[in-house]
This record gives structure tokens, sequence and C-alpha cells, in this order.
């Protein structure tokens, strides 16, 4: 077969996915036996999350309705996961047939997707903590510090109120982590959420009556209307024979909001424009631009640290007693043999339980300067032990001490040595530090994550922000090169 045959067939295998027939998903479900449904289970509950008593099964009230909508449809449902907020995403993509998991019925997610007629009707309930009084309307948590979880309803309704110091999530866990930790005064989240959470965090409370009351829809690609009807019909089956109220009753989420699922009239789809970031730039560049500089403040501190704690790390591996040796050599091993986003997690989540309470800023520029100082200090220890041995013997010889001979002669010229390493270093921190998102940082990639899950234009606003990620990361390369080329030469090179 001729080559340009054989990329041909390939090209349109891997399409294959994309470009099926929509309407032949529920045909396809069926064939299979399995109706596959895209969930975020890390810090899911109560929706779908391990059972605590027995890891390795999954539960949650939505993992139960799962299984009933399959039962209905005449096959097996199969958990996928996926993060929460690149569901809708993962859905166009064919990652998964439907997404379950506490997807709000609004505009935004039905411009972008089909959705289902409800299967639960939620409401937003504020959280603090429990010696925090007064705080009862959303109108209070102007000037204040407040979580939510990342492409929610409840993300939108704080940015629409505006004047919040608002810090947004990945997932439930993390927020309530930050709210016991007196980082954040409160948490604006779904209720199911905060009657589920409430039961393991004695020191938080529900502050004011839920607001805001709204449905959880099934998300389905465009075009699926024969999944969709079965679907719904399934839904409606659910709700008359009393299977939603027994699951719902099982995890303590069943209320007198869920009547009005039965009255439940779909509305019209306002007509809206798809968002163009690209055509629109002027009002969402400069929102990536302040984040980048968090970016840049961010890398410049944590490679001045990781400089600084490098060089003390690689002399004390080389000159310290045997202790200090045996301690610098475990602190680089362990570091660089673990994912900085542990690390990230440990000082940022971990340390309150030891009385540390580091804010995000500070957290990130710590985390990722010690994790880096481990990589500075085997490029200062190789550029050290590159110099003669027989220097520092002649230091000795004329009356240095050790001390003054590492200032003055061997570390000098180890720096020139280790320069360009050091320089890549820092391109390659420069883009890690788009980790820090996970600690609520509001860095370039946060920001772009944010934005994205908004406007569903996930092609302009990444291409703007990797040439950002570019532009600031080129200067660095050229100059790291620049420097490679020129010690390679020596001082001495003119031409």
């Amino acid at each position: 077969m001729d080559k340009h045959v054989r990329f041909s067939v390939l090209i349109l295998l891997c399409a294959l996915p994309l470009t099926s027939g929509a309407a032949d998903t529920l045909q396809a479900i069926r064939s299979r036996g399995t109706l596959t449904w895209g969930a975020d289970a890390e810090g899911g509950a109560p929706y779908v999350f391990a059972d605590p008593q027995e890891p390795s099964r999954m539960t949650g009230f939505e993992y139960d309705l799962a299984e009933a909508l399959a039962d209905k449809l005449g096959v097996k449902a199969q958990l996928v996961q996926n993060s929460w907020d690149g569901l809708v995403p993962g859905l166009e993509r064919g990652n998964f047939d439907i997404i379950l998991n506490g997807l709000e019925i609004t505009d935004e997610h039905r411009q972008q997707i089909a959705m289902s007629r409800p299967y639960y009707a939620y409401a937003q309930q504020i959280v603090v903590r429990r010696e925090t009084e007064g705080l009862t309307q959303i109108e209070q948590l102007k000037g204040k510090a407040v979580g939510v979880l990342a492409a929610s309803v409840a993300q939108r309704l704080v940015e629409k109120l505006g004047g919040v110091d608002m810090r947004v999530y990945p997932g439930n866990v993390e927020s309530f982590r930050d709210l016991n930790a007196g980082r954040i005064y409160a948490v604006v989240v779904d209720l199911p959420i905060a009657i589920y959470y409430l039961t393991k965090e004695p020191e938080l409370k529900m502050s004011g009556e839920p607001f805001a009351t709204g449905y959880y829809g099934i998300g389905v690609r465009n075009g699926d209307a024969p999944l969709l009807e079965a679907l719904n019909r399934a839904i409606e089956e659910l709700r008359a024979d009393g299977t939603l109220e027994r699951i719902y009753s099982k995890y303590h989420l069943w209320d007198s909001r869920q009547g009005q699922l039965a009255s439940y009239r779909d509305e019209s789809l306002s007509a809206s424009k798809p968002i163009s970031t690209l055509r629109d730039w002027p009002k969402y560049l400069p929102l990536l631009l302040k984040a980048a500089v968090v970016t840049v403040e961010i890398s410049f501190l944590a490679m001045g640290l990781a400089v600084a704690f490098g060089l003390v790390l690689a002399l004390a591996r080389l000159y310290g007693v045997r202790p200090l040796r045996w301690l610098s050599t475990t602190y680089v091993e362990v570091i660089r043999g673990t994912p900085l986003l542990i690390q990230l997690f440990l000082i940022y989540y971990g340390l309150p339980n030891l009385g540390v309470r580091l804010n995000a800023f500070c957290a990130a520029v710590l985390g990722l300067g010690l994790n880096y100082a481990s990589y500075e200090a085997e490029n200062y220890r190789a550029g050290i032990q590159s110099i003669p041995g027989g220097q520092m013997e002649a230091a000795l010889a004329l009356g240095m001490t050790r001390a003054q001979a590492l200032r003055r002669i061997i570390i000098p010229q180890a720096v020139r040595v280790i320069i360009p390493p050091v320089t890549y270093d820092f391109i390659a921190l420069f883009k890690d530090s788009s980790l820090v998102s996970v600690i609520t940082m509001v860095e370039l990639t946060k920001m772009y994550g944010m934005l994205a899950t908004t406007t569903y234009d996930y092609i302009g606003l990444g291409l703007m922000t990797a040439a950002i990620y570019f532009v600031l990361s080129y200067p660095a390369s050229l100059f790291a090169n620049h420097l490679e080329r020129k010690l390679r030469h020596g001082p001495d090179h003119r031409r």
C-alpha cells in the first residue's frame, strides 16, 4: 500500500470517534452493552466517590442514578473519570457518552451541548466557620475571600456580585480545607455538597437559607436526539416510580424542592452569538496579561530561592560533616523523586495541620523554590567538581581558609560553568509555575482555565496564552544559548 494511502487511512481511523454519526450513539450503547458516563470522582462526594469503608468500590447518589438509568436502557453503566472543569470538552471529544456529575442546566451549557430534563433540584448554600455570625446573604460576601468550585454556578454568581476576593478551586475538598485553615471567610457551594461535607467538618456550619434554586441535567452531545429522548423518558420513569426519592433519601438529599421536577418546563434557549476571544481580544488579553505578571513574580522569586538554597545544599554535600552530607543528599534525592504537585499540596494543605498557614503566593514560591533547589544543587555540585582539585590545594597552601578558597576561587569558576543549565532550569520552572493553580493561585494557566470554562473558546484563549508563555520564555532561551556559545569558547574568544 502506498505510504500516502496508509497515512490517509490512519488519519481517517483517528477521526472516526469524532465524525461518527451522532444518531447512532444510542444504538452503539446498546450494541456494546455499556453506557459510559463522565464524572469527577476526586473529592466528588456526594455525587460519586470512593466508598470510605471499601475504597475499591464507588458510591454516591449519581453513581446509583447512573446504574438505574443504564438499567432502563438495558445496559450496564461505566464511569469514566474526568476533571470537573473538562467534562464538556471531554464529552465533545467522545471520551464518554454522557455527563452525569452535577452539571447545571444553564444557557452557557445548553449553547455548547444538549441537556436532559432535570433529575435533581439544587440550591446554593453559604458555608462558614462555626464562630462566624451574621452572614446570611450573598451580598454580605463583598470584600471577603470566598471559595467556589471552578466552572460552577456558584462561581458565576460570585463573579456577577463583584467586589469579592474569589478563590477558585478544582474540587470541593480543597475549599473546605482553606475555610478550616482560616485562609478564606466563606464557601459558596451547591446544597448537596454542603450537606455531605458538614457531616465531616464539625468546625463548619451553613449560614443563611439556601438560595438560587437550579437544576442538574445530563449532558449529551448536540445531535444525539435518540439518546436524549431515551434519557428523558428514563428520568421521568424513575421519578414517577419513586426510584429518585429512594436514591436521594439514602444520601439525605431528598427535600421539598424535588417536587419541582414533575412541573419543570424547559425554557427556550436565549439567542447568543458564539464567543470568539480572538475577535474580542481587547476584552480577554488584559486579563491574561495581568495573570502573566503573577506568573513572572512567582517564577523569579522561586528561582532566586532555588539558586540560593541549591548552593547551600551543594556545599553541605561536598564539604559538610557526615550528618550534613547525608541530610543534603537525602533531600536532593527525595525532592527529585517525588512529584512537584504532591509537594505543593503538602505545603499548602498539609502544613496547616502542623500550625503553619501560608497564603497561596508564599506556598507557590516556597514549593517551586524548594523543588528546583534540588536540581540547582546538582548543577552546583557538578560545576564545583569540574574545577581541578589542585586549585583548592594551591589556595590552602597560600594560607586561605577553605571558605575563602570556595568564595574567591572555586565558586566563581563553577558559576561560570553552570549558568547555561541554570538558565534552562529557569525556563522549565517558568512553565512548571502553571501547577500552582491547584492551590488557588490565579496565574496565567489558571486564568486561561477560568476564561475557557465560561466562554468555551479553548482554541482562541489557548493561542493567546501560549503566545504569552512563548514571548516571556523565548528571551531567556536566547540568553541561555548566547551564554552557552560564549562560555564554550572561553573568555579569550573574540570572533
